[in-house]
């Protein structure tokens, strides 16, 4: 997919122009009324054509980019598409505005997972928090096998004694129904789930344990958000960080 991705980027939005798909403003937004339904049976016929596999749950006209479509697959990414579906772009699209060039993605999806994430109870959380009123709060998509994921923990002192609250939410990479998902699933359901936190990002053991529980609904949430590795941290604003950061380039990020 890397090597197509590559091509698509550098090939796509050139065929796009020439092909004159990309419409002067005025002329997309006359236009946009009729050929939406037209343009999402033409993209979903194109898709289901070579890729059957592939389910589109969504087709919106770009309103960043005119006569391109805004394409939400299930379980994948979300794609640019010329209005008669030959045509597509995998990647972001950036704005270039006063505040400088910003991911659109990003900007939409920041305050909706804020909006997500006060919707979690604490409850459903391991949560790591400073002594004292918090000065801020992370986010983290994590899973217990995960290196980097332990290496962050590990800093979890630092951030607290900055004043930063940990909030855990599991994200098993490999899926549900995993070994990995079997030892968070023995961790949000033991007597002291810190303790069982702090035992598995070390390598250690614990004593496997069921419960209801929160992970496959965190898992989802997560895939929803952008989440496609781990560590992912979110900060208080819906700021996606993806990948582990130290505690001393955290700190600041997260303070309000």
């Amino acid at each position: 997919m890397n090597n197509l991705m590559k091509y698509i980027v550098g090939r796509s939005l050139r065929a796009l122009v020439l092909a004159g798909v990309i419409l002067p403003l005025s002329h997309a937004q006359a236009a946009s009324v009729v050929v939406d339904k037209a343009a999402e049976a033409a993209i979903k016929a194109s898709f289901k054509a070579t890729r059957p596999d592939i389910v589109i749950s969504n087709v919106e006209a770009s309103p960043e980019l005119p006569g391109v479509y805004l394409v939400t697959m299930q379980n994948g990414p979300k794609v640019y598409a010329s209005a008669d579906g030959k045509y597509f772009i995998v990647g972001d699209m950036f704005e270039i505005s006063a505040a400088g060039i910003e991911s659109v993605a990003e900007k939409k999806l920041a305050p909706q997972r804020k909006e997500w994430l006060s919707d979690v109870k604490r409850e459903d959380m391991i949560i790591f928090s400073p002594k004292g009123e918090p000065k801020g709060v992370i986010y983290v998509f994590t899973d217990v096998d995960c290196g980097y994921c332990q290496k962050l923990h590990q800093e979890v002192p630092q951030l607290n004694a900055a004043g930063i609250e940990v909030r855990y939410l599991a994200y098993p990479r490999a899926g549900l129904g995993t070994p990995t998902y079997d030892k968070m699933v023995s961790a949000w359901c033991a007597d002291d789930r810190k303790a069982a936190m702090d035992t598995l990002k070390t390598g250690g053991v614990v004593a496997p344990k069921k419960c209801d529980n929160p992970i496959a609904a965190q898992y989802q949430l997560g895939a929803a958000m952008g989440v496609t590795g781990t560590p992912a941290i979110v900060l208080e604003s819906g700021s996606l960080i993806p990948g582990y950061k130290p505690a001393a380039q955290l700190i600041p990020m997260a303070t309000r």
